[in-house]
């Protein structure tokens, strides 16, 4: 059996110390391991599940992606971790939809049905009771980028309490990009090779840094001030834990080709982690957001009646012919 078998046998006893009982259980695992557990309060019901249950991770403690050269991102647990034999976490979607409980009378293809539905109009409380933790390991600027979803709980590495580690982003002559001139927060094509160069003996200098900031905390400076000195291409961590409504949202802004790559290369890899776990959300996420479109009043009125876009701004026009061509409309 696989170290992702659940309980085999559970024996089940009371005792009674000062005139309280409670109650005691006892688990033989797989592995021949004994467990006992007290509750302490016999007002507790505990209900032993009526079907088979698997370990949605296969029992693994974490799974990881290597992201550039120091990075990474790793998932670390599930909630649902354990899911009907024959289900993904997909059913836990379906349980809070239709506020039921156990494995449901529901077939799999009607499951399918209402994940999608609600995909489809948006409606996410369900999709909130689905949640992952993920350890990662990023530049600081992408995680101050990453900082500003602010609906998950993050716990981060303190470079107040411990010293930064040696690690630095340094991308590839490719990945130096030139500003873009339609878009004023992100980059263009790759820059010419000598301006590139010049920029990568810059992080090059910026990166001497560390054994300077490693010298003035070994003569007392504050670890806290000392780090002011390091650049935002040091490597830092993080554990990242969200619910998959919210995940989802993350996903569709950062996986956008207009996304800054560095990011989306996390947002790909976390992307990568959990689909095998969700699949069904994720296929419907992918049809009715990832890959759909939003039309504006202002673009279907153009298409109803043949004419151009009633706007003068051109940001909202390029958008529209970009738009247009991806329909094969232009």
């Amino acid at each position: 059996m696989s170290k992702s078998a659940l309980t085999l046998a559970r024996a089940r006893s009371t005792c009674e110390y000062d005139g309280m009982s409670s109650d005691t259980d006892t688990q033989v695992t797989g592995d021949g391991t004994i467990t006992s557990q007290t509750t302490g309060d016999d007002r507790i019901r505990r209900i032993a599940p009526d079907v088979a249950f698997k370990d949605v991770m296969n029992g693994d403690s974490r799974w990881e992606i290597p992201i550039h050269d120091h990075g990474f991102v790793a998932l670390v647990d599930s909630m649902p971790r354990l899911v009907p034999e024959g289900q993904t976490a997909d059913s836990a979607i379906v349980q809070a939809a239709r506020v039921s409980y156990g494995a449901g009378t529901k077939k799999v293809n009607e499951d399918r049905g209402l994940i999608r539905y609600l995909l489809r109009h948006r409606h996410t409380t369900p999709l909130e009771m689905v949640e992952f933790k993920f350890h990662i390991a990023m530049p600081i600027f992408v995680a101050r980028q990453w900082i500003r979803h602010r609906t998950a709980n993050v716990n981060e590495y303190s470079a107040r309490y411990s010293i930064m580690p040696d690690r630095f982003y340094r991308p590839s002559i490719e990945n130096v990009r030139k500003q873009s001139t339609t878009n004023r927060q992100g980059g263009d094509e790759p820059i010419e090779v000598g301006t590139a160069e010049e920029f990568l003996k810059l992080l090059g200098d910026s990166e001497a840094l560390y054994s300077r900031y490693l010298d003035l905390t070994e003569k007392g400076v504050a670890r806290e001030i000392a780090r002011a000195a390091l650049p935002v291409s040091v490597f830092t961590e993080w554990y990242w834990k969200c619910d998959l409504h919210n995940i989802l949202h993350f996903l569709s802004l950062r996986m956008d080709k207009h996304a800054q790559i560095e990011i989306r290369d996390y947002a790909t890899a976390m992307y990568d982690l959990i689909k095998g776990i969700v699949p069904i959300t994720c296929e419907a996420f992918e049809d009715y957001r990832l890959n759909a479109m939003h039309l504006t009043s202002l673009e279907i009125d153009a298409i109803r009646n043949g004419t151009p876009l009633d706007t003068t701004n051109k940001r909202e026009i390029a958008e529209w012919e970009a738009k247009q061509a991806e329909l094969g409309l232009g």
